[in-house]
């Protein structure tokens, strides 16, 4: 049994309804291409929320290509994504989705060898990696390069330099989500979004914790696979989704 200190997840932030909520209505065509949303005041007053949290929900969404703010005009839906926004995203989508793959020839035996062959400074490393996530995320900073050094962490439990050295190689492709990387697919990233990701973090870090190799592997398999579905929805979104005319 692990020694290390139990785990609470964060709770989901208050934006995300909003942006749920926005979503739904803007895909849906409740709120056309071109209309205006609510004023910052309206949905502070809807939503029982602050300004910060309507503006990071409408940055959130700006992001994604779904709504646009106007200089002293409010924010706008845009029912269809602009094409050369669809574009870049297409292909950063790609890029990922590509990278993901080289990842799961690699990660998933990594994952299964560090669980047999890690020693006590390295499991401790892994725990440690997760738990850095966690306070990031509390305080709502970028975690992409923690999550990379979580998956470093484990390709180094292994004990063979060689799985260190294909992790690096891909360098900040490595973690697509990660906002300050330039090969990044995403502005901004929902606190569910990285809930869920440290959901699969423990699997992965509790089976290698408890020695158990197959366990491990299907774990890192089920993360990457999930992180691959997660891109080709995108992928499918950024593709099909017909240009805005003037």
């Amino acid at each position: 049994m692990s020694t290390f200190a139990t785990r609470t997840l964060p709770k989901p932030k208050l934006s995300a309804r909003l942006i749920l909520d926005l979503r739904s209505e803007i895909e849906s065509g409740r709120i056309s291409g071109g209309q205006k949303l609510p004023t910052e005041a309206e949905l502070t007053t809807r939503y029982g929320v602050s300004r910060t949290v309507v503006r990071e929900a409408l940055a959130a969404l700006a992001a994604d290509g779904l709504v646009e703010a106007r200089q002293g005009a409010g924010n706008y839906a845009i029912g269809q994504r602009l094409a050369a926004f669809s574009n870049l995203a297409a292909d950063k989508i790609s890029i990922a989705i590509n990278v993901l793959e080289v990842r799961m020839g690699i990660e998933i035996e990594s994952a299964g060898l560090a669980a047999q062959r890690r020693n006590p400074a390295q499991d401790a490393a892994i725990h440690e990696a997760y738990f850095e996530f966690d306070r990031l995320l509390a305080q709502d900073l970028a975690t992409g390069k923690n999550d990379f050094a979580f998956h470093r962490a484990i390709a180094a439990a292994t004990n063979n330099p060689f799985y260190i050295e294909v992790l690096d190689a891909l360098g900040e492709r490595t973690i697509p989500c990660d906002v300050t990387s330039p090969w990044s697919t995403d502005s901004v990233l929902t606190r569910d979004y990285q809930i869920g990701l440290q959901v699969e973090h423990a699997q992965i870090m509790d089976a290698i914790s408890a020695g158990d190799a197959n366990a491990a592997r299907s774990a890192m398999r089920a993360h990457l696979s999930n992180s691959q579905d997660r891109y080709r929805a995108r992928l499918q979104r950024a593709t099909t989704t017909p240009s805005r005319t003037s």
